[in-house]
């Protein structure tokens, strides 16, 4: 096949949070769906999942004490690998913020436990760890110095990059929840904050649901964030818009899933695609199997798709010869 056929055929890694194997807790349920899961428990389940082959791993571990060694001898067992840490900053603890609380004491246990991950994920020999400020942010008008939490959140974020100037950090932006609106916000405000950093290890990592109820196109998104080399990875599931629902990837957009991917393969981003999916009442292994065979089809797609024609369809901004070429490629050509 010609090479405007095919952009490339070599098979991404796939991974996945781990908490996709965890307990899932919400207002209604406060008591949890299906039993607790510790880190090395979900490890082994992660482990059952065919083509799975790094986790994201939240820290401290579960329980607390779990050494780095313990994490590491059950990931080998399981043929897994962490590609990343994810210090928990937005738990109870931090309800009031975590780079942004009004407390500096909390300010400073925020970024020493964020430092704490950051010494775990080295030992782990991981590709970043994962900053995800759910809890900085305000709930009302009028109730924070929009000024100051902004300062606190780059300030901190640049500290941190700068004590571990040989690790990466990947902020993870989010347009609400729990805090009604969150300062790493969208794309553009997590650009700007960066850039205000003036750090080379600080970058984000874009979720394709954060992304699409935010208003955002998750395609224009990781395009943005590639063209300032700052994409350090990804998360992807689907949602219906309004909320973070964390569905199975491509359950409710595929054609916006596959215009994601295809950007990320087209600009030769060589990261994990990774699930972050939360199946409350849905079997957690076949969930990520699932996916993974979802991204896979993706994949085959993108690499079957006639980009020269795509990209002729494009210059002249032709919406429906576009939509032709992509269908041909994601479902088949029509026969009529």
């Amino acid at each position: 096949m010609s090479d405007h056929k095919r952009i490339d055929m070599q098979v991404p890694v796939f991974g996945a949070g781990i908490w996709h194997f965890g307990q899932y807790v919400d207002r209604y349920a406060t008591d949890g769906y299906g039993p607790p899961v510790n880190t090395l428990e979900a490890i082994n389940l992660a482990g059952k999942v065919e083509d799975l082959s790094v986790v994201d791993l939240t820290y401290p571990f579960d329980p607390v004490g779990l050494s780095v060694a313990d994490v590491t001898g059950v990931l080998k067992m399981n043929g897994l690998r962490a590609v990343a840490v994810t210090p928990q900053i937005y738990t109870r603890r931090f309800s009031r913020g975590a780079f942004t609380n009004p407390d500096a004491d909390a300010r400073r246990a925020a970024i020493e436990l964020v430092s704490r991950s950051a010494e775990a994920a080295r030992e782990l020999g991981c590709d970043y760890v994962k900053l995800w400020p759910g809890q900085d942010g305000w709930d009302y008008p009028f109730q924070a110095d929009h000024r100051q939490l902004w300062k606190f959140s780059v300030d901190a974020v640049r500290e941190l990059a700068e004590t571990f100037p040989d690790l990466r950090f990947a902020i993870e932006y989010k347009p609400r929840e729990p805090r009604n609106a969150m300062v790493f916000s969208s794309v553009a405000r997590t650009l700007l904050a960066i850039e205000e950093m003036g750090v080379p290890n600080v970058g984000i990592l874009l979720d394709f649901g954060h992304s699409l109820y935010g208003g955002e196109s998750p395609a224009d998104a990781a395009r943005l964030a590639i063209s300032r080399n700052r994409l350090f990875a990804i998360d992807v599931n689907d949602n219906y818009r309004g909320w973070d629902d964390d569905m199975v990837v491509g359950s409710m957009h595929p054609i916006e899933t596959f215009e994601f991917f295809y950007a990320l393969v087209e600009a030769g981003w060589q990261g994990v695609w990774q699930l972050d999916q939360f199946p409350f009442r849905e079997d957690s292994v076949q969930a990520a199997t699932d996916g993974i065979r979802v991204m896979k089809r993706i994949h085959r797609a993108v690499c079957a798709l006639d980009r020269q024609a795509l990209q002729a369809a494009q210059r002249s901004q032709d919406a429906l010869a576009a939509q032709r070429i992509i269908q041909n490629a994601l479902y088949g050509p029509y026969e009529g």
